[in-house]
């Protein structure tokens, strides 16, 4: 079944799937430069306050997510997790600490997936399915990644975003979900691109949407409804809609901008996208059983 494009009648019902990388505003790699790992348990946790803001804003649009969390925020809030649950919506996992698969021997990969989904577990009562890696890390370099997350429980992974881009990327990985692994029913559910005028764009939100005009986005995720075969996959994080949040004023120019351009708005903007259409959980979408 490797690279297998996959379609279930559940991806043509919720051809929208909405998801959350559950992180704070310190541990985005754009900083990641200027703030070490072991310095985050002296930062005030802000990702609490602002998942909750998530939860309020689906509530509000009668959407359903999922969200990718880390373990070390579980770990230090674990009342946010079980409120996320108890809302109706998927808990995934994001890894312990935002450490990037490809930075990671395969051993290493596979003790921090498997321990982030065990405290995830624990801490929710629920069944997580679902990974994404930090920085969409899984592609040629991991040649393990998928069968790892099999190995360790997992059912499908939502870790490529496949365009060109400085961090991650590559713009001739399969666009669609598919199959990755021979012999097991393991999905790679690709965030959402679209092709125009030669070129491949991002249609999966992020830093791609909270910069541009909606009027630029809106219609490329409604295109890539139209040529995706499996569902539309969108994300951002809760401190995208955090706009009082620090500022780390050591931070590079590049950073700054990646980082807080657009934060103001971002909040009006994804509450347009979800009155656009109706947004499902990605366990949902691609027809793995799940009740929301």
């Amino acid at each position: 079944m490797t690279n297998q494009a996959i379609t279930s009648p559940a991806a043509e019902t919720n051809r929208f799937a909405m998801s959350v990388d559950v992180e704070d505003y310190f541990q985005v790699w754009a900083f990641s430069d200027i703030i070490a790992r072991d310095s985050w348990d002296g930062f005030d946790l802000r990702v609490g306050d602002s998942t909750r803001a998530c939860l309020d804003l689906f509530d509000a649009h009668n959407a359903k997510a999922t969200f990718f969390t880390l373990g070390w925020v579980a770990e230090r809030d674990p009342e946010l997790i079980r409120e996320i649950v108890a809302r109706g919506h998927e808990l995934g996992s994001h890894g312990w600490d935002h450490t990037k698969a490809d930075q990671q021997s395969r051993e290493e990969f596979h003790a921090d997936v498997c321990k982030t989904k065990a405290v995830l577990e624990d801490i929710s009562g629920a069944e997580v399915k679902g990974y994404r890696a930090a920085g969409f890390s899984i592609g040629a370099k991991t040649p393990w990644a998928h069968e790892v997350l099999a190995e360790c429980g997992h059912t499908y992974s939502s870790s490529t975003h496949p365009i060109a881009h400085d961090h991650y990327g590559d713009m001739t990985a399969e666009r669609n979900a598919y199959y990755p692994l021979n012999g097991a029913v393991f999905i790679e559910a690709p965030v959402a691109t679209v092709e125009m005028f030669g070129k491949r764009l991002s249609a999966g939100g992020g830093g791609w949407f909270r910069a541009a005009p909606f009027m630029v986005t809106k219609p490329l995720i409604s295109r890539a409804s139209k040529t995706l075969d499996g569902p539309v996959i969108f994300y951002f994080h809760p401190w995208e809609i955090d706009p009082n949040q620090p500022r780390m004023a050591r931070a590079k120019l590049k950073s700054k901008l990646r980082h807080y351009l657009g934060l103001g708005r971002m909040e009006a903007k994804l509450g347009k996208l979800l009155s656009e259409h109706s947004w499902s959980r990605i366990d949902n979408a691609l027809g793995l059983g799940a009740v929301s």
